[in-house]
């Protein structure tokens, strides 16, 4: 087997564990300290932290469909994140964890209707701005 294309090995691809919500209490302070937000494919919880960095946790329980499924809507959300994460609020705003929760819509909608309601859904969470 060939050696992956120069291009490819250039592509920001790895979701390293630096940017995942990783254990039970990070996930369980988000809940409790976190704005939420509802879209039609998802549920966003959003909390600052002082890591510098933007964090995601995902929670896909087996009611969202079969292991298939739940990994189609992990690939699709941890994508959206890493492209609009820290977009997605305010500039100039602290680092936050958040934690979204797949619909079963989400299975099976375009990725471009995900899109959207993720771009809503955090749009939502920013911060209100003081005049």
């Amino acid at each position: 087997m060939r050696g992956a294309p120069p291009w490819l090995s250039a592509m920001p691809f790895s979701f390293g564990s630096e940017r995942r919500l990783r254990h039970h209490a990070e996930f369980a302070a988000v809940q409790r300290h976190g704005r939420r937000t509802a879209g039609r494919y998802l549920t966003v919880l959003s909390t600052s932290n002082a890591l510098g960095r933007d964090r995601l946790g995902l929670i896909a329980s087996r009611r969202l469909g079969t292991a298939v499924e739940r990994n189609r809507a992990k690939r699709r959300l941890r994508e959206l994140f890493r492209h609009f994460g820290a977009d997605a609020h305010a500039p100039g705003r602290s680092s936050f964890d958040v934690v979204i929760i797949p619909r079963r819509e989400l299975v099976r909608a375009p990725f471009r209707a995900i899109q959207a309601d993720f771009l809503t859904a955090m749009g939502r969470l920013r911060p209100a701005r003081r005049s």
